[in-house]
């Protein structure tokens, strides 16, 4: 593992308003040192008991899951409801996983197939945006970067609680030399030109000036088109990066894709419906591993329904 900045150091946070992220800190150091079955078992607990009890959330995953699959029945949809809050728990367990655990655990994990095409885009020496989503076993995806990229870093969304905003920062640094805050540009684009792949994460909703309402699973979301024009004003590569955890829970498929053809184009908007179609692809090969409690449906201009509002 790569050593830490030490900005990234947790030692001032010891007034007692930190108190209950130092339990979290100390549940996810624990986690890490677990076999992985007991992780991953574990973790799918943790998300059955949180289920009932976050109730914004679920309400939240529940309403996405009926847009999104209208072809499931209300039984299937229940079942793939449990199965997504599993996930979601089992993330706390991928979040120390990714964070704390040795690489070499990590590398008999996960598989990485496309690897070929992370190594055709740094010899270019364009820089690389990486095109991923926010799966549950998201930390795992990125953690192993520090196996397979010697210059790599990723755009992330400040936290309000600074310790552990901290956290996810210390955490990343094993993999990310350069962490960019998501409204920073700029630093992105210099990134960039110092040939640097960059893990850029743009499926949540984004209502600033470089989105457009583009069809999520069919409905209308708010959307952001940045990679498209990023990936055109800078000359990089753009290459889906996707990770879901096995069916059997015995470790993790990492896919690198190719870059898309006439990818990017004069047209933001289809390149952005281009790459919204191959994440939802990915999503359909493991629908319980995407973050559905997000309100991705949220933001949209009158005329359209508001979700997640309380319903009869």
């Amino acid at each position: 593992m790569r050593s830490q900045p030490s900005e990234y150091s947790l030692r001032r946070f010891w007034k007692p308003r930190y108190w209950p992220v130092w339990l979290v800190w100390c549940w996810l150091q624990l986690l890490a040192r677990l076999p992985f079955s007991w992780q991953i078992r574990i973790g799918k607990r943790v998300g059955r008991f949180l289920m009932p009890l976050l109730r914004r959330q679920r309400q939240a995953a529940e309403r996405n899951l009926a847009i999104c699959f209208p072809e499931l029945d209300d039984a299937e949809r229940r079942a793939l409801l449990v199965k997504h809050f599993e996930a979601y728990g089992a993330s706390l367990s991928e979040m120390a996983l990714g964070w704390y655990a040795p690489i070499s655990k990590l590398r008999a994990l996960v598989t990485v197939e496309g690897k070929e095409h992370l190594d055709a885009a740094a010899a270019r020496a364009k820089g690389t945006i990486l095109y991923m989503a926010h799966f549950t076993c998201l930390e795992v995806g990125g953690a192993i970067l520090e196996d397979i990229c010697n210059h790599c870093g990723c755009m992330y969304r400040p936290q309000r609680d600074a310790m552990f905003d901290t956290m996810i920062l210390q955490g990343r640094s094993r993999f990310a030399k350069q962490q960019i805050d998501k409204n920073n540009i700029r630093g992105l684009l210099k990134a960039l030109r110092n040939n640097m792949a960059v893990a850029y994460l743009t499926d949540h909703t984004y209502t600033g000036s470089q989105s457009e309402l583009l069809p999520f699973f069919g409905e209308p979301a708010l959307t952001n088109t940045a990679t498209s024009k990023i990936a055109k004003l800078s000359g990089a590569e753009v290459l889906p990066y996707f990770v879901r955890r096995r069916a059997d829970d015995t470790g993790y498929v990492v896919e690198i894709l190719p870059p898309l053809p006439g990818f990017p184009s004069d047209d933001s908007a289809a390149d952005t419906r281009r790459l919204v179609a191959l994440l939802e692809k990915q999503i359909r090969r493991a629908p319980e591993q995407y973050l559905w409690t997000y309100r991705k449906f949220k933001g949209r201009p009158s005329g359209y329904a508001d979700e997640y509002a309380r319903r009869s």
